[in-house]
């Protein structure tokens, strides 16, 4: 018996959807990359300014990048929404990323609620991190990580135990340095501290006041009373006279499938030293709502994650996640914990988003940044982030509690 072939009529509507299935394919873009020469000029600037001329070396590091070329991407901080902020610093030959976006975020929030432009002394919060950090070291017996990293969530807490104060009042710097440089007392601080668990030497007044000796020497002793306008007050009292912030009212996000959702947990990186399990974790889609709402309705965000990946490029001020990586629609809860859990996201970096933007489909974030990178293309001190670099790459943000309201209701407290 000859098999009944199906009529033109059933066969229709797969023929049209092989076409369509065809054409959206040769429709989507694919990404291109190549190798380029890669230079990082103003940090050589700031090699320069601290140490003096340098010897002239043939730049030989080249950068796998993405190819920009007829990509459509933000070119001036002027197309964005913003918030108020200071203008861009840098944070010199230091890791304290950390503190300067955190501190900037502050500043932020100072307008927001007061409209005082105030700058705010980062210094003086590195201060006392690595004060606290030195004696958890020693009491926890040489186990507890001192490196110069550290968490948007750790400038809350110093100013919550020692105040704060204005940037004229302490600004760190020695000498009529240009930049702010830590290597030696970096490395003089955890010499000290490793020669105290050879010898498991572990007197806690004497070792914190050795850190303290150190870094007095280097950064200057900070003060514990400050004048403004003719009162004088201690840091507390600026913190909450002039600066008028509450701490406790400042809470922490992250976005992973290794702990459950609507639960505060621990952000398992090195640089959260102090093991905090302050994060509220939320899934991928409340992350995200949360930075966009929040910019959207005037609260900035001081946001940490990795920022070396192939679509990461500084003179071109984007940050941008390439097809050749993973396509957009692929970018989910899964994309962002094998990526965090292989080690190919790590805890590299903190800025403070000020900004947004909605460009042709896409969704964009101003970004101020401290780092050295952020100098080196036409918008000094700013980045472009496209939404799908934040949504695979950025890891943890700070924010205040009234912009994430409607996510808190739902966290098991």
């Amino acid at each position: 018996m000859i098999e009944k072939l199906p009529s033109l009529k059933l066969l229709l509507p797969l023929f049209l959807l092989l076409i369509l299935s065809a054409s959206t394919i040769a429709q989507v873009k694919k990404d291109k990359a190549s190798f380029v020469p890669y230079s990082n000029e103003f940090y050589s600037q700031i090699k320069q300014e601290l140490d003096g001329p340098q010897k002239e070396k043939k730049n030989s590091n080249r950068k796998f990048l993405m190819d920009l070329e007829g990509v459509d991407i933000p070119q001036s901080v002027d197309e964005f929404t913003t918030v108020w902020c200071q203008n861009p610093i840098s944070q010199g030959r230091t890791g304290t990323c950390w503190c300067f976006s955190t501190s900037s975020f502050f500043e932020s929030e100072i307008f927001r609620n007061t409209k005082k432009q105030v700058k705010l002394s980062e210094l003086y919060i590195v201060y006392w991190e690595y004060v606290e950090k030195a004696r958890r070291y020693v009491n926890q017996r040489g186990k507890s990580s001192f490196g110069e990293g550290s968490e948007t969530n750790a400038v809350a807490r110093m100013m919550e135990q020692y105040g704060v104060v204005p940037l004229a009042a302490y600004d760190g710097l020695r000498g009529g340095q240009p930049f702010h440089d830590h290597e030696a007392m970096f490395n003089e601080m955890k010499h000290f501290l490793e020669a105290l668990k050879r010898d498991n030497n572990w007197n806690e007044e004497m070792a914190v006041n050795s850190v303290k000796a150190i870094l007095n020497h280097y950064l200057g002793e900070p003060p514990t009373m400050v004048e403004v306008k003719g009162k004088k007050m201690t840091p507390q009292q600026y913190l909450k006279e002039v600066a008028q912030l509450q701490p406790t009212e400042y809470v922490n996000f992250m976005s992973l499938m290794e702990a459950p959702y609507y639960e505060k947990a621990v952000y398992n990186v090195p640089d959260n030293w102090w093991r905090s399990d302050n994060y509220y974790n939320v899934p991928l889609e409340d992350f995200m709502d949360i930075l966009k709402n929040s910019i959207e309705s005037g609260y900035s965000v001081a946001l940490g994650g990795d920022v070396s990946e192939s679509g990461y490029n500084a003179h071109a001020d984007v940050a941008m996640v390439p097809s050749y990586d993973i396509p957009s629609d692929y970018i989910d809860e899964y994309a962002r914990q094998l990526r965090f859990t292989n080690r190919s996201t790590t805890d590299d970096h903190a800025i403070h988003i000020v900004g947004y933007a909605k460009r042709n489909g896409s969704y964009w974030f101003l970004i101020k940044d401290s780092g050295s990178g952020a100098r080196n293309g036409k918008n000094k001190g700013y980045y472009f982030y496209h939404e799908d670099y934040v949504k695979l790459k950025m890891m943890s943000f700070t924010v205040h509690k009234d912009a994430a309201a409607d996510v808190l209701k739902l966290v098991n407290k």
